[in-house]
């Protein structure tokens, strides 16, 4: 096992380490989005950027456009590369703000966290599409692990603190139970060549309705490239 540092908060970061992976020539079958911040204060990345949308979506958004060739050039015919982003249920009441998508006008923990994570989803879609109008060997999946027992809860009101603290053995996940779909999507035989899935308990599902919406996948794609300063080739696609 070799690391290599990456805070995907910071655009220079994720270039920096994106960089210094290439140069080790090394392929790469499998890819997995699963850093992120919940419930924080509001403050902003050093780019500038809304925490959960700047650490949670954009850094997965520019580290997963910057590594697609290498991912591309790894993956076969009979063996896909895969790419998986880790999401969350709250997805299901985000709300897409294209106008806003900073949080300026209006801040709140909540609806910024599910924001990024609606983003994530409508983000896997769209490139799943266009990994597909291209004919890449590579597939794109999305996650909800649920609700799992870990430290990202740490900015939560001290109530929900005590409640989780009490109840967490019987209605949280372990980190172990929660990494199973993640790992699922990464490995197992029966995903190979399927692409575009909202995966939960190692089961296909059905994302928010509003995931589906085409148009919306490609005005958020648009945005986010001018955002993290890629090229938008993929806006030449269908």
């Amino acid at each position: 096992v070799e690391f290599l540092y990456c805070d995907l908060a910071s655009m220079k970061s994720i270039r920096q380490f994106v960089q210094q992976f290439r140069a080790k020539n090394c392929p790469l079958h499998v890819l997995v989005n699963n850093a992120g911040v919940m419930l924080v204060p509001e403050r902003k990345t050093e780019d500038g950027f809304e925490e959960h949308f700047g650490l949670n979506y954009l850094g997965h958004f520019l580290l997963t456009n910057l590594l697609l060739d290498t991912l591309k050039q790894s993956g076969t015919h009979s063996h896909n590369a895969r790419i998986i982003t880790v999401s969350s249920a709250t997805h299901y009441v985000g709300k897409l703000h294209l106008n806003d998508l900073q949080s300026r006008c209006s801040y709140s923990p909540h609806g910024a966290y599910a924001q990024s994570k609606l983003a994530l989803v409508l983000f896997t879609y769209r490139l799943q599409h266009l990994l597909t109008a291209i004919g890449s060997h590579v597939t794109a999946n999305v996650v909800d692990p649920g609700v799992v027992n870990t430290e990202l809860y740490k900015h939560v009101f001290w109530v929900v603190k005590v409640v989780k603290w009490m109840t967490a053995w019987l209605f949280f996940k372990t980190p172990e139970e929660g990494a199973s779909t993640t790992i699922y999507a990464a490995v197992s035989p029966e995903m190979e060549g399927a692409g575009g899935c909202y995966l939960y308990n190692e089961e296909r599902t059905k994302s928010a309705d509003v995931a589906y919406d085409e148009e919306l996948q490609r005005r958020l794609w648009t945005e986010s490239c001018k955002m993290v300063g890629i090229s938008d080739e993929a806006s030449r696609l269908p």
